[in-house]
């Protein structure tokens, strides 16, 4: 057994270099494949963190009236939390908003005269809610809306809810997220099967190129995984050699994309490249091995009759 691993090995390795041509053909392509896959995680990666980093100031805002009791605000504070789809609400009280209005606008003076002499705070307390996704503030606004039906008229708690205002922003956040997660799932099914496609049709022709070999080897009686050992040797050859390949292409791109994305996004690429290297590589060369085995097994399944 052992002998005639060597020899698949050694045919393998020979075929291999024999088709000097189309298997630089074949790695090339798969190469490029790799290449866009392993670039499609690394956008991902960047766009997952810019995306958290807008979905984290969008939020819904609860502005109370001035008269609203403490009780009150704490209660319904106390209810949002409580709903599965509210991942933080923050209060922020009249003292509180008064500092902040103060502080934004403190190089207007019309404003800043205007609330000298109002001589009180004319601003009320107010509830900053996130949800845990985009989608779900639209949930979070139909509960408020029951708040406030729930009202007495006489006595309101709820002044203002910014939700219709934000809802563009929401939407079109959401919409970002579904779009970058749809099409990067489309890059990944189209690229996959390129390279299967690709590395199928290379190992057809290296069936083709030695069919007479394959017969000769068949009429002494060698057995059908001798015959099938090489080609599927060959595919994995490829892929590990691709996988590689595009790593070391990665490589100067996000030594050089690195400051540019940490200006812009605050998030160096290549520190995330170093950091998650050891999955990129399982990845990359895993995908490129199981391809370079699948593709080989179908060519052979089909054009190779033992």
């Amino acid at each position: 057994m052992w002998t005639a691993f060597k020899r698949i090995v050694r045919a393998g390795f020979i075929g291999f270099w024999r088709n000097a041509f189309v298997s630089a053909a074949s790695i090339f392509v798969m190469t490029v494949a790799l290449l866009v896959i392993g670039a499609t995680l690394l956008m991902d990666a960047l766009l997952g963190v810019t995306l958290a980093s807008i979905q984290d100031k969008v939020d819904i805002n609860v502005y109370f009236v001035t008269t609203a009791e403490q009780t009150d605000i704490d209660a319904l504070q106390a209810s949002l939390e409580a709903l599965p789809d509210v991942e933080e609400v923050t209060f922020t009280s009249r003292e509180r908003a008064l500092e902040e209005f103060s502080e934004q606008h403190r190089n207007d003076e019309t404003i800043m005269q205007g609330l000298e002499e109002l001589g009180e705070n004319p601003l009320g307390a107010s509830l900053s809610i996130r949800a845990q996704e985009t989608s779900q503030y639209e949930g979070i606004a139909a509960f408020l809306e029951e708040q406030q039906a729930l009202e007495d008229p006489q006595q309101p708690l709820i002044d203002d809810v910014n939700f219709v205002k934000n809802r563009e922003a929401i939407d079109k956040l959401t919409q970002i997220i579904d779009a970058v997660e749809t099409s990067s799932l489309i890059a990944m099914v189209i690229l996959v099967a390129a390279a299967v496609m690709i590395t199928f049709n290379t190992i057809r022709l290296a069936i083709y190129t030695t069919r007479e070999e394959i017969s000769v080897m068949r009429l002494v009686g060698a057995s059908n995984t001798f015959i099938r050992g090489p080609f599927v040797l060959q595919g994995v050859m490829y892929g590990l050699v691709s996988g590689i390949l595009a790593l070391l292409v990665l490589y100067p791109i996000v030594v050089w994309l690195g400051p540019a994305t940490e200006a812009f996004f605050q998030f160096n690429i290549f520190t995330y490249f170093v950091s998650e290297f050891g999955r990129l590589f399982f990845v990359l060369v895993g995908v490129g091995v199981v391809l370079g085995m699948v593709s080989s097994a179908l060519a052979i399944a089909r054009y190779l009759r033992v």
